[in-house]
């Protein structure tokens, strides 16, 4: 039996105590914005002073570099209840936490977590994270983007693609090839401005979901930083991204976790207050199909969530656990939209109900962080190792 089978997946008294604060700022502020914001997309920047009081921009981040201090549990529990409401406004949070502030912490030094952490984890700065981009998605190392050095600093040129919180960000890691010659093992992490001149935003995406999370270019022009900006490594950052990578799958699991439990509460609520054939819809076993595979799908996708979580708390690497988690419940996401659409027949297709929304922002799940077939690539490649 390995360690994990031993999990034990309750929450604690002090998380659940997170669970009730979260969901209930989550009902009473974002999910108005959300339905706001949706259809001109948006961000709902007036949540931002309220997200930090939370203390949400800085989940993961010591008390002592002036973060909240929490692990990856206690980081699924609150995406889940953000994403059971608006998956937007998660995502936007994911985004700063796991992959900016997070690959900072992770493989930056003490001088660099000492200057950059305290403006991440309590909002003052948001962050973007910038390795994808136009020719560069699922094969991660066909970098264009090239950094080259120019006496005491580096100067970066290239254009970033489908990067989270560009208009909104202050900072920016940019992943860069320092290595022309050999892309895999030649990519380097650099921390840059977004000073709106050298590094900014570029074409907007009009998206089909996820529509209140700012995505748009990152445009790097002649962007000029000093060593000091290197993160990690000269010529390590692919290492590094790729282990970012493994919280960031997290994350999007935690995102789809949140979906599937939006279509399920709505569902249920409203399998019990629509009538057809005068009686509740709730008691046509069709229906009641509908929900046990919800639930069933919550649950298992709630299970491998969180056992990856408690596993990258511990210290463990999470590659395999990590993508099964994100394959599985980003799927699960998908099919619990399309059956809430379904179980609320024509008023799943109009907007005046959230499932409509979930509909349209849980496809991202099963491509943002790597697709579910690179995931089947990742899992497989682990599996065949042992």
């Amino acid at each position: 039996m390995s360690d994990a089978a031993a999990l034990d997946f309750t929450l604690g008294e002090d998380q659940e105590a997170l669970r009730r604060v979260v969901r209930e700022f989550a009902e009473a502020e974002v999910a108005p914005a959300a339905e706001e914001h949706d259809d001109p997309g948006t961000v709902p920047v007036e949540l931002f002073p309220k997200i930090a009081e939370l203390g949400l921009w800085g989940i993961l981040i010591p008390e002592e570099l002036g973060g909240a201090g929490l692990g990856y549990v206690e980081y699924v529990t609150i995406l889940e209840e953000l994403a059971r409401v608006d998956p937007s406004t998660a995502l936007t949070v994911a985004a700063h936490n796991s992959l900016c502030s997070g690959h900072i912490y992770q493989n930056g030094n003490d001088e660099q977590r000492r200057r950059w952490m305290p403006d991440l984890a309590s909002g003052k700065t948001l962050g973007a994270w910038a390795l994808t981009e136009p020719g560069s998605g699922s094969d991660a190392a066909g970098l264009q983007t090239v950094a080259r050095k120019e006496g005491d600093e580096w100067v970066i040129n290239g254009t970033k693609n489908f990067i989270t919180n560009p208009n909104i960000g202050k900072l920016a890691v940019v992943l860069a090839l320092t290595d022309e010659a050999n892309p895999q093992h030649g990519v380097t992490a650099f921390i840059c401005d977004i000073d709106g001149e050298t590094c900014f935003a570029g074409k907007k995406e009009n998206k089909l979901g996820m529509r209140t999370s700012d995505t748009a270019e990152l445009v790097l022009r002649d962007c000029r930083v000093t060593e000091d900006r290197i993160v990690g490594k000269i010529n390590g950052g692919f290492v590094d991204a790729l282990k970012v990578l493994d919280g960031g799958r997290i994350s999007i699991a935690a995102l789809s976790l949140g979906i599937t439990l939006g279509c399920l509460d709505n569902s249920r609520k409203y399998a019990k207050q629509r009538k057809a054939f005068g009686q509740y819809i709730a008691s046509f076993q069709a229906v009641q199909w509908m929900l046990v595979e919800m639930e069933t799908r919550y649950e298992a996708s709630r299970a491998l969530t969180m056992r990856a979580a408690q596993l990258k708390d511990e210290g463990k690497r999470v590659t395999k656990e990590s993508a099964m988690a994100k394959l599985y419940a980003s799927d699960s996401c998908v099919v619990a939209a399309e059956r809430a659409v379904q179980l609320y027949g024509g008023y799943g297709f109009i907007k005046d109900y959230p499932v409509e929304r979930f509909f349209r922002d849980c496809k991202l799940c099963t491509i943002g962080e790597g697709t579910s077939e690179v995931q089947r690539l990742v899992i497989a490649r682990q599996l065949l190792r042992a």
